[in-house]
């Protein structure tokens, strides 16, 4: 594994444990070249998937993008990083159970909007308004009205 901090090639694990999901192993890593300390996870991949985005264009499916996309959406919530990664890995999962090599970007924006709907309203919100294009005040209020009204029934 090579250091992120001097790109060193030789590094040493000094402590391994499963994440709180199971779904993991996190490892404590430490570089010989100039002994800065990170943190790597192992995962088990099933597939290699492959994103088809609205422009019909593919790339690979990149784990740390989603986490990115949710981490912004939660930026300044109050929310455990632990939650975050739960949902990521629960989403991750979900379109590997799908069975496609393929999966279209609208399916893993509406697994983002399904978990964020149960983990935070306001990052729900937030997500939502980039996923769906709000261009002006009133798509927010539209779409919190029709949100508001789910609530209610």
């Amino acid at each position: 594994m090579r250091c992120p901090f001097c790109h060193a090639d030789d590094t040493q694990v000094k402590d391994s444990r499963p994440t709180e999901d199971g779904t993991a192993i996190r490892r404590r890593r430490q570089c010989n070249a100039c002994g800065a300390r990170f943190t790597t996870f192992e995962r088990v991949q099933l597939r290699e998937l492959v994103v088809i985005k609205k422009s019909g264009r593919r790339e690979p499916f990149d784990r740390e993008k989603l986490a990115r996309s949710i981490l912004v959406a939660c930026r300044k919530r109050d929310i455990e990083p632990e939650r975050i990664e739960r949902l990521v890995s629960s989403i991750q999962r979900q379109l590997e159970a799908l069975g496609e090599a393929e999966v279209t970007a609208e399916q893993i924006g509406t697994l983002v909007m399904e978990g964020l709907a149960q983990l935070d309203p306001v990052a729900y919100v937030r997500f939502a308004s980039v996923y769906r294009e709000f261009r002006e005040a009133k798509d927010f209020e539209t779409f919190v009205g029709q949100l508001s009204k789910s609530v209610k029934a």
